[in-house]
């Protein structure tokens, strides 16, 4: 038993990048099931969604983080804090980019403080199932800026090419008890996903309708005698005309995002859900508490 203990490898990976680069879709295509929320809207997701894999001996604790970019809000700026925070808790840190665009400013931006920081990444060049025309002119610049660089062209939405990326992550590495049990996905709360779930479902629901400054909080969670779950959640936003628009007519908007919330909570989660949802109108973004409750440290800016 000793013997196989001392065997056990473990490793984690930070995956940073720029909004929308497809970090989301990369962690939960490395877990094998959705963990990290993904839709179309850019700074989708907020703090860090941690994931685990375990293969056969090799442990792997993904970080999925915030997009970087140029931050003007608080809440922004506590988003890309965060996103830079997780490179020095990582073994590797990834920097995947979309190879569909040219490399823009912000990932020039995200190389350049890479180079200051002594950070050597490995490159996951994304989206190759997508058209990727600057595919040739991004590697190009990886190879003589970063020598010897480790670089995966990759679809983190079909799948392709992670398998060699897994590969490569496992062979680095190094004997290390593990942290989690075998089959954990993730060390985020029930309550957490739960409200990340419906999260989701008003961006996806909601379009430019909404602006992105809407929070949910998980408020109860009760579990009942035939093991289904009672739970209440509250959406926040700054006005109240963003309120109304969460409602829709006699109510019938709210009604279809929880619904498709419930069967994508129950779905994630594996029990039979009952989602009721509020809304309350609040300037959430100045209050720390809500920052905390994203896994956000609020700094005022001066």
């Amino acid at each position: 038993m000793q013997e196989k203990q001392l065997s056990k490898k473990t490793i984690s990976v930070s995956i940073i990048g720029k909004p929308n680069a497809g970090k989301s879709s990369l962690l939960n295509k490395m877990i094998g099931q959705k963990i990290s929320i993904v839709t179309p809207k850019v700074q989708t997701t907020r703090s860090i969604i941690t994931g685990i894999v375990t293969i056969d001996d090799t442990q792997i604790i993904i970080l999925d983080t915030p997009g970087i970019f140029e931050p003007s809000k608080n809440l922004e700026r506590a988003m890309v804090r965060c996103a830079w925070s997780s490179i020095h808790s990582a073994d590797i840190v990834m920097m995947i980019i979309d190879s569909t665009k040219d490399l823009g400013k912000q990932s020039l931006n995200i190389l350049t403080k890479l180079v200051e920081l002594k950070i050597k990444p490995i490159f996951l060049l994304n989206k190759i199932d997508l058209n990727p025309i600057y595919l040739s002119t991004i590697s190009e610049y990886i190879t003589e800026h970063f020598k010897d660089a480790p670089i995966f062209q990759i679809s983190a939405l079909s799948g392709k090419n992670i398998n060699n990326l897994m590969d490569y992550i496992c062979s680095q590495a190094q004997t290390s008890q593990w942290l989690y049990e075998e089959d954990d996905v993730t060390n985020l709360p029930m309550r957490f996903l739960a409200s990340e779930i419906t999260r989701e479902q008003l961006f996806l629901n909601l379009h430019e309708e909404l602006p992105y400054n809407l929070t949910v909080q998980t408020e109860a969670w009760q579990e009942n005698k035939d093991k289904s779950v009672k739970i209440n959640q509250v959406i926040i936003v700054s006005k109240e005309n963003y309120k109304m628009i969460i409602l829709g007519k006699r109510g019938e908007k709210i009604k279809e995002i929880g619904t498709k919330a419930r069967l994508e909570i129950e779905k994630s989660l594996g029990f039979k859900v009952h989602l009721f949802l509020f809304i309350k109108v609040r300037d959430w973004e100045k209050s720390p508490e809500f920052y905390h409750y994203m896994g956000l440290k609020y700094e005022k800016h001066k």
